[in-house]
């Protein structure tokens, strides 16, 4: 299932690779692709969106919307 998220605080490509971290300690098999100009992070992952986004949290991040 791919679920998409809106993620506030990447700047850089360090920040790309946490958020990209974050989730595949959750979901080692997932895949991830983050578009770091619009913010926007989706991911293919057999975990639910509430365990993603709270690994994107802890990661400190911001989400403001998945779907």
């Amino acid at each position: 299932m791919t679920i998409e998220f809106q993620v506030e605080g990447m700047s850089c490509q360090h920040c790309v690779a946490a958020v990209t971290n974050a989730i595949r300690e959750q979901d080692a098999a997932a895949q991830v692709k983050v578009d770091l100009a619009s913010g926007r992070v989706a991911v293919d992952s057999a975990q639910s969106a509430d365990a993603l986004k709270a690994a994107i949290d802890e990661a400190g991040y911001t989400v403001v919307d998945a779907h």
